[in-house]
């Protein structure tokens, strides 16, 4: 997996795409959240829970119909928005967590995710595997290869995020002028 970082960086780049005009904290907030919720899975480790089943780690948690269901649900919560405003914030919480697995598909690590669970539970990477698998554990990440990790998603993931914000930004003058 990539680690909680590099999810958490990839919901704010999401939150700058302007799927909703100037996102409130809390709904960003819950887009963090979102990024990071697919590893929920990884309890399963300490329960007996094989990787490779339908809720083993990269299984059902990572998939689209996964994302879809949370994203579905999560915009009526936001009582005070308007209905034609709960369909971009559900594709805003969609991406914030579909991003997920899209990293992990990434990762030099793993079984790969099951994408289309409950349908198909075959797990699959993209070609495109550059981002160091992270350790499940905070112990690991931090006594092991954590560095390495942070690294490569410094790269992978950090460069294109900072770039979104730059260019964001940039479009927003633009705008204004």
């Amino acid at each position: 997996m990539a680690s909680a970082f590099a999810h958490a960086a990839a919901a704010l780049a999401i939150s700058r795409l302007k799927l909703i005009n100037k996102p409130a904290a809390c709904l960003v907030f819950t887009g963090i959240v979102l990024s990071i919720l697919p590893d929920i899975d990884s309890i399963g480790f300490n329960l007996g829970v094989p990787y490779n089943s339908f809720w083993g780690h990269r299984g059902f948690t990572h998939s689209v119909t996964f994302s879809f269901s949370i994203s579905a649900v999560l915009p009526f919560i936001f009582s005070k928005v308007e209905p034609k405003a709960r369909w971009r914030i559900m594709a805003f919480l969609f991406f914030c967590n579909i991003s997920h697995a899209l990293l992990d598909a990434m990762t030099t690590g793993g079984l790969g995710v099951a994408f289309f669970s409950p349908f198909n539970n075959t797990r699959y990477f993209f070609n495109f595997r550059s981002i160091k698998v992270s350790p499940l554990s905070v112990t690991e990440f931090f006594n092991g290869n954590g560095f390495a990790v942070l690294k490569s998603e410094a790269i992978w993931i950090g460069i294109p995020t900072v770039l979104i914000y730059i260019i964001s930004l940039l479009v927003q003058q633009i705008r204004r002028k």
